[in-house]
């Protein structure tokens, strides 16, 4: 395992993106909505939105069914 500066700056691991129809054709418009960082324990990630002027932070975790 390695161990990261708590100053070291992490920049995002994926861009999070949606959707939106083109008028007359099948293809997308790909619309950048925010970022997003993997957790050093790669069971779920951070993200962070930004939708009609909103930050809207959230988490991401991998289901763990309880036993």
């Amino acid at each position: 395992m390695t161990t990261e500066s708590q100053n070291e700056k992490k920049y995002p691991t994926h861009t999070v993106y949606f959707l939106t129809d083109k008028p007359g054709i099948d293809k997308k418009d790909w619309n950048k909505a925010g970022a997003a960082w993997i957790h050093v324990d790669n069971d779920g990630m951070h993200v962070s939105l930004n939708i009609l002027g909103q930050q809207i932070p959230l988490v991401i975790r991998k289901y763990k069914p309880k036993d």
